[in-house]
C-alpha cells in the first residue's frame, strides 16, 4: 500500500509540472507597440510566433494575447578534444496576438 501511495503522489507531481510548463507566458513587456513587445520577446531568446487579427502595421497595432507554446529540443552538434559531440538545446516558443 506504501509503494501504491508513492507512486500515486509521483505521478501527479509529474501531472502538474508538466500542466504548469503550458501555462501563459510572463507578462507582456506593456506600453508601446505590438512590435515593440515582439522584439522584447526575441531579445530573450524566445521564437515568436505572431497571430493577427486585423491588418493594421505591427508598429501601430496593441497586443491582445501573449501565450507560452512548447519548448522543444534540438541536438546541436559541436567538436571537442576528444572527437565531435553534440548537445541538446532546448527553444521556447510563445505566441503573441495583436490587434
Amino acid at each position: 500500500m506504501k509503494k501504491f501511495t508513492v507512486t500515486t503522489a509521483a505521478a501527479a507531481a509529474l501531472t502538474a509540472g508538466v500542466l504548469g510548463l503550458a501555462s501563459p507566458a510572463q507578462a507582456a513587456p506593456t506600453g508601446g507597440s505590438a512590435a515593440d513587445t515582439i522584439s522584447s520577446l526575441e531579445a530573450q531568446g524566445l521564437r515568436v510566433i505572431v497571430t493577427r487579427q486585423s491588418s493594421t502595421p505591427l508598429d501601430k497595432a496593441s497586443v491582445v494575447s501573449v501565450t507560452r507554446g512548447p519548448s522543444t529540443p534540438q541536438s546541436v552538434p559541436f567538436a571537442t578534444s576528444q572527437g565531435d559531440g553534440s548537445r541538446t538545446v532546448r527553444s521556447q516558443t510563445v505566441y503573441v496576438t495583436v490587434k
